[in-house]
């Protein structure tokens, strides 16, 4: 997307000017008056639509990770999380981003973000799980919707600078116009964000009790977050002169002081002591054996991180490297330092497999696995390491008795399928469309799960439903006006059926609302300008 349209689209969305679909209904149901006039500025179908539009824009930005593995992992731990919180019912969905930095952040509608960076500075998924804890505790209790009163307050002086930040930038000319424009963006991108997100001294204390409790109630280790904070703490305390530019993004939003790490261990070592098969609820339980106001713990009888931590940061740091080759390298500067642990084993085995080394990759990945058998992420490497190197036998066999054990595993079925796909036949695209079919109604919102559903579509010789499967992930990517071009092409075809003219129809109305909003605003899709 071109700068000029990405900045139009976020102003429109930080403004709030989006509109839910026609039709839809006022939110019949108000938050009780608790001190703030937030509850009223979105309704929770506003607060959704903003959260979606934000990540789409992330998306179309390029700075999300969307891989399978790594999705299904920090949605498991989040959603775990969710359920243990004091409103385990509301919506959450958790995403990661690219960035090395160390940071996390909520925004509206229960969309949490989490950077490469603070995954790979954790030791354990206890301190990662303590980190999006917090930002759960920051959704529930309703910080982020108050911030949100006070973004839309400062957003017409900042978007005013933004503007003009990009008129000075676009008549220096030149080759660096367009670096300048998107620097003047980013930034003012940055300011909004920094103030949707930036709480009060009693917002953290608030979110470190609540995130503290939560952790306990899923069965991670309180003290994780305090542990995860002295960590943060000692990286300040290491850059010499501790410019604030060296501070770890997540520290300017969430200062760490000595007091509140006390605090939270001695609130965890409390909490750690205390046995809490039951928890209080707001609202009456679903289990007909307890009290209303009282549920089982979501942790209670079983705890602990879920073993896929290892596996999880070394492939982060795999697919965050700026390159394959970089990140082999790294891998041989850690190997440098002492012997390579078994996840690391495996992030070098990966690194070599993107880098093109598919012999190697499975060379490497063959005795892990026999170490550790049965492993979802080892057998889905190999077994693309074999595919690679020509060993397609192997690989089919290995796919084959994964999705017999795992029929609807998102990462098996997407991985299988991008196999699939590379062979570029009419057979290998029938038997990817049959992997993806059954995650139609689940995966509808994975861009990735859409693009390659499109490319098994294409080569499978379907055009129809490839033309909806890359429709619907242009609108995921951020790109709304390309889906409804692209639906509306696609409706004029003579071999449409009844069906699936249905099923354009109804994207087709969902999608429209948007586009014709964002075109009330004067804000066109430059590329599709130039056409």
């Amino acid at each position: 997307m071109r700068p000029a349209y990405a900045a139009a689209v976020l102003t429109l969305a930080v403004a709030g000017l989006l509109l839910p679909a026609a039709g839809a209904r006022p939110q019949d149901s108000r938050l009780p008056d608790i001190g703030s006039s937030a509850g009223s500025v979105l309704s929770p179908a506003q607060q959704a639509q903003y959260g979606a539009m934000t990540l789409s824009q992330l998306r179309n930005y390029g700075y999300t990770l969307d891989d399978p593995l790594l999705a299904g992992w920090l949605q498991t731990l989040g959603d775990r999380l969710a359920a243990s919180s004091d409103k385990p019912r509301e919506p959450f969905t958790f995403f990661m981003l690219r960035e090395r930095q160390i940071n996390a952040f909520a925004t509206l509608g229960g969309y949490i973000a989490v950077n490469a960076g603070l995954v790979l500075a954790a030791d354990s998924e206890d301190e990662v799980a303590a980190v999006v804890a917090h930002e759960v505790a920051h959704v529930t209790q309703t910080h982020v919707l108050r911030a949100v009163e006070r973004a839309q307050r400062d957003s017409v002086p900042i978007l005013l600078a933004m503007l003009g930040a990009i008129a000075v930038a676009q008549s220096s000319g030149g080759n660096s116009s367009d670096d300048a424009t998107m620097a003047a963006v980013m930034s003012a991108q940055g300011l909004l964000a920094q103030r949707q997100i930036d709480y009060t001294r009693s917002n953290e204390a608030e979110a470190d009790r609540i995130g503290i409790r939560t952790l306990a109630r899923a069965g991670y280790d309180p003290t994780a977050m305090a542990g995860f904070f002295e960590k943060l703490q000692s990286v300040v305390r290491s850059n010499q002169g501790g410019d604030r530019e060296r501070t770890p993004d997540y520290l300017q939003t969430h200062p760490v002081t000595t007091t509140r790490i006390s605090e939270a261990r001695d609130r965890a070592g409390r909490m750690a002591g205390a046995q809490r098969p039951f928890v209080p609820v707001a609202a009456a339980s679903d289990n007909p054996l307890l009290p209303a106001s009282l549920r089982i713990a979501a942790g209670a009888g079983a705890g602990g991180a879920s073993g896929q931590f290892p596996w999880a940061r070394e492939r982060l740091r795999v697919l965050s490297a700026d390159t394959p080759a970089a990140a082999v390298r790294e891998y041989n500067r850690i190997a440098r330092a002492g012997a390579l642990d078994d996840a690391q084993r495996y992030g070098l085995a990966l690194a070599r497999l993107q880098d093109g080394q598919a012999a190697a990759a499975a060379a490497e990945l063959e005795p892990l696995l026999a170490a550790h058998p049965g492993d979802l992420w080892l057998t889905l490497a190999l077994a693309q390491a074999e595919a690679r190197a020509g060993r397609i036998a192997a690989a089919d066999a290995r796919f084959e008795a994964l999705a017999a054990r795992l029929p609807h595993n998102r990462a098996v079925a997407l991985t299988y399928a991008g196999m699939l796909n590379e062979r570029n036949t009419t057979a290998a695209g029938r038997r990817a469309q049959a992997l993806l079919r059954p995650l139609l109604a689940s995966a509808a919102d994975d861009p990735v799960f859409q693009q390659t559903f499109a490319r098994a579509s294409e080569i499978a010789g379907d055009p129809v439903r490839a033309g909806e499967a890359w429709a619907e992930a242009a609108y995921l990517n951020g790109r709304p006006e390309q889906a409804l071009v692209q639906l509306n092409i696609l409706k004029k075809r003579d071999d449409v059926d009844y069906y699936a003219r249905a099923r354009i129809d109804a994207r087709i109305a969902a999608i429209t609302p948007t586009v014709l909003e964002l075109r009330r605003q004067g804000i066109r899709d430059e590329d599709l300008d130039r056409r």
